[in-house]
């Protein structure tokens, strides 16, 4: 495994809780370390039941899981996981690379599969995209609000002034990402790495047409919550809040 690009990281866990489990103490000191650089909150795990117990005690937002553990493998966790906590993505990093190991590592619900060796870099990138695949802080399913805006994942309805709010995927996409971080300046590459996916290499004027679009559908009442701050990018906010 290599290290390569890991002093050019830039903080953007936001404090989200991830477990890395993995029998080699190497590993997972190596895996913690790149995390809690990133800004994640960290615990580590030696065996599947440790795993376990730790889906309790630590509440884990994302598991980073190897397959072949001292006790119980690595699939048989991530199915506990998901009758458990459904809601908790799981990313597999293991030696095995069959395809029929990864079929089934998918099958079974895992959100992304690693195989080693690896680079650190990478899978570091490979945390961040399954937590923007899955949900911004507060996870799935959760009711986000500012103001008379509400968003809910379940039923996956948005409302504005009590009224429903028509959105295509993409738009809702990119409304939950400025919902999840209301208040908080957005710049246009970060807003293209989230909705877009990291290895976006389109048009960026299509980030200006989106807004366009999410303005005609939530701004239709007063106060304007989406607003753009020039040379920089894009923030959802009430206007005393600027």
């Amino acid at each position: 495994m290599t290290t390569t690009g890991l002093a050019g990281a830039t903080t953007g866990g936001q404090g989200r809780r991830v477990l890395v489990v993995d029998d080699e103490q190497a590993i997972t000191e190596l895996v913690a370390m790149a995390l809690r650089y990133e800004g994640f909150v960290v615990e580590t795990a030696a065996s599947g039941y440790q795993a376990l117990s730790s889906l309790d005690t630590f509440r884990p937002e994302l598991v980073v899981l190897d397959v072949m553990l001292p006790d119980i493998d690595g699939f048989s966790v991530a199915e506990r996981v998901r009758r458990e906590r459904r809601d908790v993505p799981v990313l597999f990093l293991t030696a095995r690379d069959a395809t029929e190991d990864k079929v089934r590592g998918l099958t079974i619900g895992g959100d992304d599969y690693v195989t080693k060796p690896f680079s650190v870099a990478e899978l570091v990138a490979r945390v961040h995209a399954v937590l923007r695949r899955t949900g911004g802080p507060g996870g799935r399913g959760d009711l986000l609000v500012l103001g008379d805006l509400e968003m809910d994942d379940d039923a996956h309805e948005v409302r504005r002034a009590g009224q429903l709010v028509d959105l295509t995927a993409t738009e809702y996409r990119l409304l939950r990402y400025l919902l999840v971080n209301a208040r908080r300046v957005l710049t246009r590459a970060q807003l293209l790495d989230h909705v877009w996916s990291y290895d976006f290499g389109g048009d960026a004027g299509v980030l200006e047409t989106y807004v366009s679009y999410l303005r005609k559908k939530v701004d239709f009442v007063e106060p304007h919550l989406i607003h753009t701050v020039r040379g920089v990018g894009y923030v959802l906010r009430p206007p005393r809040d600027a």
